[in-house]
């Protein structure tokens, strides 16, 4: 980005002040490098697979556990991190049933847009000095140690970065340069014999301390799953339909997080207090228009419903059936077997005496496999 001038580069705190002024709640510094524990502990998760369906993760992991090799020139790494703490807790709509729980983060604007829009900014401001590329975690790097390595917080045992400051709701993005500037002091680990994120996990997706299977995750299963949820882990899902932030809400460090002032992180009034009833209705046309701009939008309107579904299963709510019925002869085949598994759910006699003649008419394995399981 740019060619750099030839007059002397801004110190490290003029670098810092003009990243603050673009909006940034904490700015610090780090070398261009990870160290070979979390380059060999990244490449263990990916051959044992525990990056479940999340192939882009495996097809650039020696650049996503190197920033030597994504970029050879790069000196230092700007980490920064923007807040999103919520007002409240957000676990209190897991007492529902009938109310849909998202993560907080996906209540709004997708901080990919709000985050690279003020790094561009103060990528464009600092080109005039070196060369840049910046980076919000679509791209691959590793960017919680590093963010570690700067001391913006630690990777703690949910494997999610926690801050002194600001305990679990941080939005990370980053700038590499060629500047050689100094690096702020890491961070230390402070959970202690804390062991909260790990014992709250519903589907137990942690097989130890800083160790995360993914294809156990909520939050893995639904946004990046593709396919049906395993049966087994249906139930655990409970009403949560987009993401799971049971491990970052538990964290004692939440005593001193703050709720974020940031107009694009609070809620939407359609998102405040979604109800499964205003989303099990939607088609491809109406999530559309009520997820622009928001990252649920990015997931589609298929795996979206299928996690509907789920929830109105979990919810013991018959007042649903008419509608999981129409679903039963959905376009998408992943909404149909997520429609049978919640009919059986709700009314375990409507499904069987509709199997034999939907299996007549059926052609996708996956969704045969579901009338075959309603026994």
């Amino acid at each position: 980005m740019s060619i750099p001038k030839m007059t002397p580069a801004p110190d490290r705190e003029a670098i810092r002040a003009e990243a603050r002024a673009q909006g940034f709640d904490v700015v610090r510094f780090a070398r261009a490098e990870t160290a070979e524990q979390t380059r060999i502990h990244f490449a263990k998760f990916i051959a044992e697979g525990m990056h479940g369906d999340m192939g882009w993760m495996e097809a650039n992991a020696d650049r996503r556990a190197d920033p030597k090799v994504l970029w050879p020139e790069a000196r230092t790494v700007i980490m920064v991190g923007l807040n999103y703490g919520p007002s409240g807790d957000p676990r209190e709509t897991l007492k529902d049933p009938g109310a849909a729980s998202m993560s907080v983060y996906a209540r709004n604007r997708d901080y990919h847009d709000v985050l690279k829009k003020r790094l561009k900014r103060f990528a464009t401001w600092l080109a005039e000095w070196s060369e840049v590329k910046l980076f919000v975690d679509t791209a691959p790097v590793l960017e919680k140690p590093l963010a570690q390595a700067a001391g913006l917080g630690w990777q703690g045992k949910h494997t999610n970065l926690v801050s002194r400051d600001f305990g679990s709701w941080l939005f990370l993005g980053e700038v590499f340069t060629t500047l050689a500037i100094a690096p702020d002091d890491a961070e230390p680990d402070h959970c202690g014999a804390c062991h909260a994120c790990l014992d709250i996990c519903p589907t137990q997706a942690f097989t130890g301390p800083y160790k995360l299977d993914a294809r156990r995750c909520i939050s893995y299963l639904t946004i990046e799953h593709k396919g049906p949820i395993a049966r087994e882990l249906r139930p655990m899902l409970a009403n949560r339909i987009y993401g799971c932030d049971d491990c970052l809400a538990v964290c004692p460090w939440n005593k001193f997080a703050r709720a974020t002032a940031e107009a694009d992180f609070l809620p939407r009034a359609a998102l405040t207090t979604p109800r499964l009833k205003d989303f099990i209705g939607l088609d491809d046309a109406a999530f559309r228009t009520l997820f622009s701009g928001s990252p649920v939008k990015r997931i589609g309107r298929a795996r979206f419903i299928r996690n509907v579904l789920m929830a109105v299963g979990n919810s013991g709510d018959g007042a649903f059936v008419p509608d999981v019925e129409k679903l039963l002869s959905d376009e998408s085949p992943l909404v149909r077997g997520a429609a049978i598994w919640a009919l059986g759910r709700l009314a375990p006699a409507a499904a069987r005496s509709r199997r034999h003649d939907a299996l007549a008419r059926e052609d996708d394995a996956s969704v045969r496999s579901e009338w075959l399981a309603e026994v």
